[in-house]
């Protein structure tokens, strides 16, 4: 009975430095933000406008979630310990359950919010609040689209992305609201507008909210067919079977593999591992943890004594 693992340098070398990359832009991100968020709210107290006050605390929220990924981040390089062996690299998976929450609970601020101005319409400086929004959209729409290019890396650049966009879509709402009430007087545009862009984000945070909730009870990563991994190690020449395969997130950004395989030759197990490794690696599964057996050594009488099947 062999047991095989490795773990590659390289690939943690590699993906340190892209996450220093990511860092770099999350700190300009939050940078900007911030700046926004006192920008708007001093252009709200000037305009007694509640939307452009409400908009500024939205962004606030923002700010903060784009602080979490950055954490989230950070915690994926977290190294192991005797007590955490893979690191605090999970805690990632639990942020972006967080963020996803943090996200519904704006969608939820906003319908109350556009609901509430149906019935209570609101006089506002359409001119104020369409500049201080066209700002709004320079800034969330150019963070939206940094982030929009690095969000294949992790499911938190993900969410920080769709954070963003929905931000730079409530900011378009409100330019578009603002010149509308401006030249019509037409108020209710405003609620409207609002309750359209609660449902975008709501449907763009349904697949971050089911992915951070099947990562976080180790379910099969969306990008993984468990089906497919098996063929793919069954083509190798070496392999006859392959059983209890399981397929997980260590992180947001990396994938654990174990499998029982059983191989025709054991003089071959050497090769048959390199190779093994390399098709996973090639997969993007970059911690496996392969358990190797030769025909006739049936797996069962090496599970635990005493477990009832």
């Amino acid at each position: 009975m062999h047991h095989h693992d490795s773990h590659h340098h390289h690939h943690s070398h590699h993906h340190e430095h892209n996450v220093t990359h990511l860092s770099a832009i999350y700190i300009v991100a939050v940078a900007l933000n911030l700046l926004f968020v006192v920008v708007e709210a001093i252009a709200g107290l000037i305009g007694h406008s509640v939307g452009l006050l409400s908009d500024a605390g939205h962004n606030l929220s923002d700010v903060f979630s784009l602080l979490l990924a950055m954490i989230a981040l950070r915690l994926t390089t977290s190294r192991a310990s005797k007590r955490f062996t893979y690191g605090l690299r999970k805690s990632s998976v639990l942020i972006s359950l967080l963020n996803a929450i943090i996200l519904l609970v704006a969608v939820g601020a906003i319908m109350v919010e556009s609901v509430h101005k149906f019935f209570n319409p609101v006089s506002v400086d359409g001119s104020l609040i369409a500049w201080t929004a066209g700002v709004g959209i320079v800034v969330n729409g150019l963070t939206a689209y940094v982030l929009g290019r690095q969000q294949h890396h992790d499911i938190n650049t993900r969410g920080a992305f769709l954070h963003m966009l929905a931000d730079t879509l409530v900011s378009v709402g409100v330019v578009v609201s603002g010149l509308v009430i401006k030249y019509t007087g037409w108020t209710v545009v405003d609620p409207i507008i609002g309750l359209v862009i609660a449902v975008v984000i709501l449907i763009s945070t349904w697949s971050l909210l089911s992915e951070s909730l099947r990562l976080s009870i180790d379910a099969v990563p969306e990008d993984y067919d468990i089906d497919n991994v098996v063929e793919e190690i069954k083509k190798d020449v070496g392999v006859e079977d392959v059983h209890h395969v399981h397929i997980w997130s260590i992180s947001t950004t990396e994938t654990a593999l174990t499998a029982h395989v059983v191989i025709h030759d054991a003089l071959q197990l050497d090769e048959t591992t390199q190779r093994l490794k390399h098709i996973l690696c090639d997969m993007g599964i970059n911690h496996s943890t392969l358990e190797f057996e030769t025909p006739g050594s049936c797996c069962h009488e090496h599970e635990c004594v005493g477990h009832s099947k």
